[in-house]
């Protein structure tokens, strides 16, 4: 290797290190910030507790307080975001904190589970700002999206699920507007997921029914009443990241309009991704109205020839997704019942569902 070549990877490498070192400072930083936060809420807490009339007595300690460290800090400490470090301290309880630690800083974080407010306390002092960060893996802004989820199980779901996902802040939002938690407890077979936990095991067995969910909401697609099937596909490429997000965690996007010749007729399947843990080629085909025993016909074909043709050497066989507005359950059962390759149908919507028909079905 010549001398230039030796500087070069030399510069390359370096300039890698610093990068990665700077990445880690900044997501070092965001953590302790986080964890501060959650401190200030726990101090607020034990000051509010301390007042005689408690509800006047709060609302002035955080005006005075927002007054005080705004002058001081500057933004980031007016009312409404030490309001949200108290309720962050209240909803992410010390006895949760003390859980997540025990196994890092035991003993001192050790504590059984229920141990009375003082000795938790006492020990979480005992804590620096470093090591409490490690509770909290996600940034502030994540942090504050979370508040607005009422329900515990979900709110615990959605951030184990925005740390395994890697989701970002926007991402986030999204699951939980479209409300997700509850859209997979109608799923019958995410039940199971929700109860093992977002950390998957070694013997968790996933397969084609535990990745598809049903329905598939696309409200981020903004279709009006009346669009065709190439419309629907043109916005949901133009919303690839969104569509990801909705099929879940381990979709790669391979291309659309894959071509295939049988005799001298060309087909074309719609969409094509590869799933990661289930190593396999995932084929997917639109349809406007309401699934029919042609449509599993048609893509148990397609699904002949990608198994043939388009598989590659360390790949399970393709499996195939027939998403649809409609879908009659006896139809649909008796249609992809049996077939030597893996199908299902699930069907999508464009608009969220309401409150009233979540809370009917759950």
């Amino acid at each position: 290797m010549s001398p230039s070549n030796d500087y070069q990877t030399l510069q390359t490498e370096i300039a890698e290190l610093l990068r990665n070192a700077r990445l880690s400072a900044v997501r070092s930083v965001n953590a302790v910030m986080t964890a501060s936060y959650w401190e200030v809420g726990r101090r607020i807490v034990e000051s509010e507790q301390k007042g005689s009339r408690r509800a006047a007595y709060s609302e002035q300690l955080l005006k005075q307080l927002s007054v005080d460290l705004t002058a001081q800090f500057g933004r980031g400490f007016g009312y409404t975001n030490l309001t949200q470090m108290r309720q962050f301290y209240r909803l992410w309880s010390p006895d949760q904190i003390l859980q997540t630690l025990s196994e890092e800083f035991s003993p001192r974080a050790n504590l059984p589970h229920g141990a009375n407010d003082q000795a938790q306390n006492s020990s979480l002092v005992s804590l620096t700002l470093s090591q409490l960060a490690r509770a909290f893996p996600l940034s502030w802004s994540a942090y504050v999206c979370l508040l607005s989820v009422e329900s515990t199980p979900a709110r615990h779901f959605y951030e184990a699920q925005a740390l395994s996902g890697g989701w970002s802040v926007r991402q986030l939002k999204r699951q939980i507007d479209s409300q997700f938690f509850e859209r997979s407890l109608l799923s019958k077979d995410k039940k199971s997921m929700l109860v093992r936990g977002a950390k998957a095991k070694p013997q968790d067995h996933m397969g084609l029914n535990d990745i598809v969910k049903d329905p598939y909401v696309l409200e981020f697609l903004d279709l009006k009443d009346e669009y065709s099937e190439s419309e629907l596909e043109q916005a949901l490429i133009h919303r690839l990241e969104d569509f990801l997000l909705e099929l879940g965690d381990d979709f790669a996007f391979v291309g659309r309009q894959k071509r295939l010749r049988l005799d001298d007729e060309w087909f074309r399947v719609d969409l094509v991704f590869y799933h990661r843990l289930l190593k396999c080629l995932v084929l997917i085909e639109l349809k406007l109205g309401k699934f029919s025993h042609a449509d599993a016909g048609q893509m148990h074909m397609y699904l002949n020839y990608a198994k043939q043709h388009w598989m590659r050497d360390g790949e399970n066989p393709p499996v195939g997704l027939i998403l649809c507005s409609q879908k009659g359950q006896a139809q649909a059962h008796y249609a992809l019942e049996g077939l030597s390759n893996q199908v299902l149908a699930a069907r999508y919507q464009t608009l969220l569902p309401s409150t009233e028909q979540l809370t009917q079905e759950l």
